[in-house]
This record gives structure tokens, C-alpha cells and sequence, in this order.
């Protein structure tokens, strides 16, 4: 399928409001799977697959949950061209097609869940579900939290993302660095005036502050292990310095200038298996061609030289 001229994609009105400011849509379908029977859509494999792309952050939370929980046999996956146009997310052959259900895009996905659908972003990731022939969800926090647990019993090798005696503090600080850093680029990336910009900018940069002083002295965010708030986190500094720090214009510092941050990256980049989720020129190619608002010309800016993969030394720490 030929691609069609570039920069027709932009913002509604509703997403950058009178005040400058980025508002997120919220997501449409938030079904859940239970493992139980107990509600419309039950932990099964082979039922569901995931609709994805490599380029999105939030897309990429689910594709390292699958693989950390080993569901890869029990959930299905494809994946999107990172180019989007105003006909949004598309499966344009190759490496990008939808064996489930032969979609050119994933807005047949949404009209065949809800007719008329007339929200104004077709998003990923997608959790649909393959006996209904309906989106389950939308949602990438809902997504990741249901991998790792209601599907647990049906994975290869399941760890532990959200332990119980964690889980009110991982829920508290999941709410805050989603506001100022995983949605904070956005908002900053997208403002419409001076004053909104250095708003979010500077709280893109006292949340990556606060987490630098907390990994000081503790491995991970939570202790020894990873857990889904470092998932979280990961997606987002992954990018940073290739994409926001440039394209998004959030500025003041580069994670390779963190103290504790840019090990910590490295640390969970090198952690079996989560290098191979990541495809910096599909993150690159997605960014600076799909945002005409923010980058008229289209041209697509150098990876920065940051070595993911030089020692961390995070392993002495508890």
C-alpha cells in the first residue's frame, strides 16, 4: 500500500485547548479480563491479541509486559507502520500487518467495536479480543496491569509486577510520574504558548530530578527488582534523549547527564530481552514525521551517542 503525502496528520482543537495547554483523550474501551468467568471477557489463550507499535511509549509498556510474563504463546501481536496519517494507524504490509483480521488500519478495529466511532485518535495498544471480535481495551496501564496479573496463570514464566505489599505505593507514584513525565512530554511538547511550555518543561525535570536522588541508594525504584512503575519509567527516558529532549524542546538536561538515571536506563535496557523491544529508527521515524505542528520540515534528527550498553554497575545496590 503506497503511503500518502506526509504532514496531513495534526491536533484537534480538543487536544490543544484556548489555554495552550495538551489535554489527553481519554481512552474509549476499558473492558477487563477476568480469570474467574465472572465478567464478559475471560482469561483464555489464544483469545486475544495485541494491536501495537515499536514507535509508541505506550504501546511499549505491553509489548515488555508479554515478554517478561513469557505470554508471547498465549497472546498474539502485530504491529503498525510508525508512520501515521490523518487515517491514523495503518498496517501497510511487511513487518506491518494484521494476520487476525486483514485490517488496512486499526480504525477498522474501533468501527467494528463501536460504530460511528468518532473519537479523534485511533490509538495503540490495542487488547482485542479474537472470539468477540471486539476491542477490550485501550487503555496501556490497564493492559500492563492485566497481563501481569489476571493472565499470570497462563504465562511461561511469570514475575511479579505489582506485589501486594507494594501496590498502594506503586499505584501513588505510577499517578505522578504519569502526569509529569510520561504524559509531561507531551504537554510540553505540544503547548501553544511560552508560558504553558516552561511549565511542563520544568516539571518534566523535577520528577527525573526526584527519581535521579531516589535511585541514589536502591537498584530499582522499589528495591532489587524491577517492577511495573520502572516499566513505566523506562518507555519514557528511553526516548528522551533521541526524541523530547530535541523534538519535544525538553531541554534543560539530557538522562545521559543524570547521575543515577542514565545508569539506571542502561540497567533496565540490558535486562534480558527488553533491548530487542526497542527500534530507535522506528521511534525516530514516527516522531519527527508525524508532528508537522511541531517539526514543519520533516527532517529526522541523528540518534544521539549514548552507549545503552556500557557497564551500569546498579548491580551492588539493594
Amino acid at each position: 500500500m503506497s503511503r500518502p503525502a506526509p504532514f496531513a496528520y495534526s491536533l484537534a482543537p480538543e487536544e490543544v485547548g484556548d489555554d495552550g495547554a495538551f489535554h489527553r483523550q481519554e481512552s474509549r474501551f476499558r473492558g477487563w479480563v477476568t480469570a474467574d468467568r465472572s465478567g464478559e471477557f475471560t482469561a483464555e489463550a489464544g483469545r486475544y491479541h495485541l494491536y501495537v507499535s515499536r514507535a509508541c511509549p505506550w504501546a511499549h509498556r505491553t509489548i515488555i509486559g508479554r515478554w517478561l510474563m513469557g505470554l508471547e504463546p498465549t497472546i498474539s501481536i502485530s504491529f503498525v507502520d510508525p508512520f501515521r496519517d490523518e487515517r491514523g494507524w495503518a498496517f501497510t504490509g511487511g513487518r506491518y500487518e494484521d494476520p487476525v483480521n486483514g485490517f488496512r488500519f486499526l480504525a477498522e478495529a474501533y468501527e467494528a467495536t463501536s460504530t460511528g466511532f468518532n473519537q479523534r485518535l485511533v490509538t495503540v495498544p490495542v487488547l482485542w479480543d479474537c472470539k468477540g471480535g471486539v476491542i477490550v481495551n485501550n487503555e496501556s496501564a490497564d493492559i500492563l496491569r492485566m497481563l501481569s496479573t489476571t493472565f499470570a496463570p497462563l504465562a511461561e514464566h511469570p514475575v511479579q509486577l505489582w506485589p501486594a505489599p507494594l501496590r498502594t505505593q506503586i499505584d501513588a507514584l505510577n499517578r505522578r510520574i504519569y502526569d509529569t513525565l510520561n504524559d509531561g512530554v507531551y504537554k510540553a511538547g505540544f503547548a501553544g504558548r511560552q508560558d504553558v511550555y516552561e511549565r511542563e518543561v520544568r516539571a518534566v525535570f523535577a520528577m527525573l530530578d526526584e527519581l535521579d536522588a531516589r535511585l541514589k541508594d536502591r537498584r530499582f525504584l522499589f528495591g532489587p527488582e524491577p517492577l511495573e512503575t520502572d516499566w513505566r519509567v523506562f518507555t519514557t527516558l528511553v526516548r528522551f534523549d533521541a526524541v523530547y529532549h530535541i523534538h519535544f524542546k525538553c531541554s534543560i538536561r539530557k538522562i545521559t547527564e543524570y547521575k543515577c538515571l542514565w545508569p539506571y536506563l542502561r540497567d533496565l535496557y540490558q535486562q534480558p530481552g527488553i533491548a530487542q523491544t526497542v527500534d530507535f529508527d522506528e521511534i525516530r521515524a514516527h516522531y519527527y514525521t508525524t508532528h508537522p505542528m511541531v517539526n514543519p520540515t520533516g527532517l529526522v534528527a541523528l540518534r544521539p551517542a549514548e552507549d545503552l550498553g556500557a557497564p551500569h554497575g546498579r548491580e551492588v545496590l539493594g
